[in-house]
């Protein structure tokens, strides 16, 4: 999967998982290149996917800025799913399992419960904190 599209994935995960809001400001591509090994080119490729997408606006001078969440009554930290999800991770840890065999076991899973989906990246290169 190309750079920028692991990006914004990234982005969408944080967004539906509560760690990026509206309002937010993204780190400058510099500040992304500064602490990764991505081109700034790639992460402005990302951001205008982003803006495309409309979960965010560029504000000239001011930067690039977060315009709506995807994040659901279920995946809130005290959400039941996530709680039994959470305690299913504890479980699969205690009887051995690494962390690629609960990834591949979840995306066995997903792809049987979400036939077609789209493909999730595997390592995606992490942004800064805002």
């Amino acid at each position: 999967m190309p750079a920028y599209l692991q990006i914004v994935h990234q982005v969408e995960q944080a967004l539906r998982m509560g760690a990026l809001a509206e309002g937010d400001k993204l780190p400058t591509a510099a500040q992304v290149a500064a602490t990764t090994k991505v081109n700034p080119n790639t992460t402005l490729k990302a951001y205008r996917e982003l803006e495309r997408l409309e979960l965010v606006e560029v504000r000239q001078g001011s930067g690039t800025f977060i315009t709506r969440s995807l994040a659901t009554p279920q995946t809130a930290p005290e959400s039941p799913l996530r709680g039994r999800l959470g305690a299913w991770m504890r479980e699969a840890r205690e009887q051995g399992m690494t962390a690629d065999d609960v990834t591949t076991l979840f995306d066995t899973v997903l792809g049987e419960a979400y036939p077609g989906g789209a493909p999730r990246p595997s390592h995606v290169a992490h942004l800064p904190a805002h």
